[in-house]
């Protein structure tokens, strides 16, 4: 066999061995934050096979090294915005993994340029896959609290308490209101004010309209008067804002996907560029000029996204 089938091969088995740690760190039940220790019985044995072994020593060394809460973009309240339940260190395993792998599979493919640009593209597809999932589930949250606010509405007029209408709704709603919900919930019945925990809830969602209820609440317990009718006072206005919100991305849409073509097309002529004449490609990696001149196509994209956000964003 000659060396290029060898290397080949090699890059097959070690492509087959990180698949194999994905789908072991990926489909692992949620960790918990309490230890291992407290929740196996005493004398009991752990049963677990080498590759369960190294996965969880990968992961193990990764989070000595990051820390239980993590860094960054890979902290444990950016994953839990998100809605992903593994751990900063599983992610960081995988997003390794998943570069490792993309990487020989491009190198296999046509050569190092091709492996740098796959290897490149998985760290910043995992950034964006984490925040598109937080932005929609963000936009899941705003959608459902207009509901919300007509179902504590209507629990309080019933003579429920503003606890006890929260732990209801909680039951009755998808996620991640549920999520949200049972988490104040939990926290008010440990002994936290309720207020407490819902500003700090909205700060996590970034609601500025979860954080007006949090207040009309607040403002209710110290003066007194009609919390019901103060909620559904709140809850027309959060409609009103909605509204607004869906004509302006309305208005915007089409910017917005202007600014998705441009953005992808370069990725998408490179990487079709690098299947249909490898050499051409590879010069921007080999030859010194071609170097420059990917870190200033890098540079510019990175600045023309910016702005073309900048200009499809409103705030409200």
């Amino acid at each position: 066999m000659t060396p290029e089938g060898w290397l080949l091969a090699g890059g097959l088995v070690a492509s087959l061995a990180a698949l194999g740690l994905v789908v072991l760190v990926l489909f692992r039940p949620a960790t918990s934050r309490v230890s291992r220790l407290r929740r196996r019985p005493v004398g009991a044995v752990e049963d677990s096979s080498a590759l369960a072994r190294v996965g969880g020593a990968a992961v193990t060394a990764v989070e000595a090294r990051l820390g239980a809460g993590g860094r960054g973009w890979l902290s444990a309240d950016a994953l839990e915005q998100s809605g992903v339940r593994q751990s900063p260190a599983e992610v960081v395993v995988l997003t390794a993994i998943g570069t490792f792998v993309a990487g020989a599979f491009g190198g296999a493919l046509s050569g190092p340029g091709l492996a740098v640009l796959f290897a490149l593209a998985v760290p910043v597809a995992v950034v964006v896959a984490l925040r598109v999932r937080a932005d929609r589930r963000r936009a899941a949250f705003e959608e459902q609290l207009p509901d919300l606010l007509m179902t504590l509405a209507g629990s309080l007029r019933a003579g429920h308490s503003v606890l006890r209408a929260f732990d209801a709704a909680a039951t009755e709603f998808e996620a991640p209101m549920s999520e949200v919900l049972s988490r104040v919930v939990n926290e008010a019945r440990v002994g936290r004010k309720l207020e407490s925990t819902m500003l700090q809830a909205s700060d996590r969602m970034r609601s500025d309209d979860f954080a007006w209820v949090a207040e009309a609440i607040r403002i209710n317990q110290e003066v007194g008067g009609d919390l019901a009718r103060v909620l559904d006072q709140v809850g027309a206005t959060i409609r009103e804002r909605a509204q607004i919100k869906g004509q302006v991305r309305a208005l915007s849409a089409e910017g917005r996907i202007s600014a998705y073509i441009l953005i992808a097309l370069p990725f998408a002529l490179a990487a079709f560029m690098s299947v249909a004449n490898p050499g051409y490609v590879g010069q921007l990696v080999t030859h010194p000029l071609g170097i420059v001149m990917l870190v200033v196509g890098v540079l510019m994209l990175g600045i023309g996204s910016l702005v073309l956000f900048r200009m499809t964003r409103i705030e409200f």
